[in-house]
């Protein structure tokens, strides 16, 4: 099946070779093609260029562009998609006046989306989570990472995971599977820490490798939580079982778990609102993405992660979504890029490459999606006629998206 896309008013992110990632100066730079065309074959990006050099070529389909911007389609990799329910009457527990930590004191918080996702059949959970992944995929992500974790329980959490497993069975986006045990300590394991994290490593760890369920394994790494040597404890069990690290840090607090995720070169750090000296020189010259969460900071009205900062530093960052029940309860990825370049003043080119091409390299997903290359994956955004692609984060509450390709099919 052969796709041509004609006149495209300006084709973006277009990597004649394959690069990992961007960082520092570089994540200003987002090359594009004006007036460009582009080719499909099958499931992959067969061609592109100018009209000028437009091929012979004989399509199955074309489609006419003008007008119009395309770009590769999102890599969000940090959701936790997979719940039961929601968190509504959190959030307006919130607006009067509770804080993120008071919810949690009270039960209310992870171990509320845990609750709920117990008293909830398999079934259940993946037709909930099912809609929410068309969603987002409707609103242009081509590539999603999906925690566990509000489980908590050896039977739950392998229930979480086998949900992800069928979603990724089932629908033809890329999805990347993250054990997330140690989201927090289960009720009944509260005056016993040691006791939960070695059912995580004894119990959940060695039947997760045995089905094939993750590939990484992630810690919420934060005061209150699990501290770094836990932390440290726990991705050391998950590489022993062949699981990579991608770890919740500095949220709330910087108690150290920026450096420990480098130490046991973790491929992201995610969250990154707290950010100290120490931990913008641990992220130097380390294969680790930095990964903010800026719709998360929006909802709970906590700071952004310092972006400017960071880039100033010569580091890479990504974008996600932080797609949960709690925090962050939207996986539109078009709103994550408007806010980074509002709250966190990245430009709209900075803002591009760290949801695109970092957040490909964030998943492990950097040979295959990401950006516009010959061999990659046919994921694509084709917006509706809009004057640059810099209307993208500037009309933020408009949905400027026409259609979305992802494997060479277009998504309805």
């Amino acid at each position: 099946m052969i796709t041509l896309i004609t006149n495209i008013q300006e084709l973006l992110q277009v990597r004649e070779t394959s690069i990992a990632k961007v960082s520092g100066a570089e994540m200003a730079v987002l090359p594009t093609i004006k007036n460009a065309y582009l080719i499909l074959k099958d499931e992959l990006i067969e061609d592109f260029g100018s009209m000028e050099n437009l091929p012979e070529i004989k399509a199955d389909k074309i489609i006419d562009a003008t007008g119009k911007v395309v770009l590769p389609s999102w890599c969000d990799s940090h959701t936790h998609i997979v719940y039961a329910g929601n968190r509504e009457q959190e959030f307006v527990d919130r607006i009067n006046g509770l804080s993120y930590e008071e919810i949690a004191n009270r039960g209310g918080g992870i171990l509320n989306s845990a609750k709920k996702l117990n008293e909830s059949t398999e079934e259940e959970i993946y037709e909930q989570s099912k809609t929410r992944l068309e969603e987002v995929m409707r609103l242009g992500t081509g590539a999603v990472e999906i925690k566990s974790g509000y489980g908590l329980t050896v039977d739950s959490e392998l229930k979480m995971l086998r949900v992800i497993k069928k979603l990724a069975e089932n629908y033809p986006i890329a999805i990347k599977s993250t054990f997330l045990g140690a989201h927090a300590f289960p009720a009944h394991f509260k005056e016993d820490k040691k006791g939960y994290i070695d059912q995580i490593i004894n119990e959940m760890l060695p039947e997760i490798a045995k089905n094939n369920l993750a590939e990484f394994v992630d810690v919420f790494c934060e005061s209150g939580y699990f501290s770094v040597e836990e932390t440290e404890q726990i991705m050391e069990a998950g590489i022993a079982f062949g699981l990579k690290p991608k770890i919740h840090v500095n949220q709330f607090n910087s108690i150290g778990g920026v450096l420990a995720s480098v130490k046991f070169n973790a491929l992201s750090v995610d969250h990154l609102e707290i950010m100290n000296p120490e931990d913008i020189e641990a992220l130097k010259n380390s294969e680790t993405m930095p990964v903010a969460l800026p719709s998360c900071s929006y909802f709970l009205s906590i700071p952004y992660t310092p972006a400017r900062e960071m880039i100033k530093a010569g580091l890479p960052l990504a974008l996600a979504s932080d797609f949960n029940p709690g925090s962050t309860p939207s996986g539109n990825m078009n709103f994550v890029v408007s806010t980074a370049c509002i709250k966190m003043k990245m430009t709209p080119e900075e803002a591009i490459n760290a949801a695109t091409i970092n957040g490909a390299y964030a998943m492990g997903l950097s040979e295959t999606h990401g950006s516009i290359t010959k061999g990659k994956k046919a994921n694509l955004i084709i917006t509706k006629p809009i004057s640059s692609y810099y209307q993208i984060p500037y009309a933020f509450g408009s949905n400027l998206i026409e259609s979305v390709f992802i494997e060479g099919k277009l998504i309805n």
